[in-house]
């Protein structure tokens, strides 16, 4: 098996200053949110001309979309142990409060993005269609298994809970003492069958061998 070579020389070299340039606009992006970034201080941070910063990018729409690119990617490493779709949204929640400018970054291209013109609107498309069929694949999972209610459809459940993380961005904004991971769990436990997580942690089965437990209240 040969070993992918990894890129040599300008073409290198052009990925790794497109990497920095990245870097440096997350930081400033989620400093100052989409209305008080600069180009100008990105440009600073990393040495270069607007027109320079813009050669990798396009335009500042573009570089607007690939930060939100990598803040997804960023994500997706960070959730890539959580035990279900829900899990995974309330640790994003819970991970923007610290990111509060790139929040304002999402849901103000978001909104602009309605319009199929403006060049964020493909990437908001692709982004809301993979991640219900992401977690729509996960709620059928958990449909199968007896954990999730079954009386809707698990492309539903996937964009109310997708709807309902977007609507809290935008309350948490406005309002800062919105608590929008503790609002996703509470949906998420809405979202259990009968009888799953009250008694036991969520995605655990009784043992079958074990005796009475002596914690629990007397049967009147």
């Amino acid at each position: 098996m040969t070993t992918p070579r990894k890129p040599r020389g300008p073409y290198r070299k052009g990925l790794e200053r497109r990497e920095q340039i990245l870097r440096a606009a997350l930081e400033v992006f989620g400093d100052h949110g989409e209305r008080g970034a600069s180009l100008k201080e990105i440009a600073d941070r990393v040495g270069m001309s607007q027109a320079g910063v813009l050669h990798y990018f396009g335009s500042r729409e573009e570089l607007l979309v690939a930060v939100l690119e990598e803040r997804d990617a960023r994500g997706g490493r960070a959730t890539a142990h959580v035990t279900s779709p829900g899990e995974a949204l309330a640790t994003t929640a819970a991970r923007n409060t610290g990111e509060r400018g790139l929040v304002d970054l999402f849901v103000t291209l978001s909104a602009a993005a309605s319009d199929p013109a403006h060049p964020a609107h493909a990437f908001f498309t692709r982004r809301y269609d993979e991640l219900t069929d992401s977690l729509a694949t996960g709620l059928r999972e958990g449909q199968r298994h007896g954990r999730t209610r079954d009386d809707v459809r698990p492309d539903q459940l996937a964009r109310m809970l997708i709807a309902l993380s977007d609507g809290l961005q935008l309350q948490w904004l406005l309002n800062p003492g919105v608590d929008m991971a503790d609002t996703i769990e509470a949906f998420n436990r809405m979202c259990l069958a009968d009888g799953e997580g009250t008694d036991r942690d969520p995605g655990t089965d009784p043992d079958p061998d074990a005796g009475p437990d002596p914690d629990a209240p007397a049967k009147t």
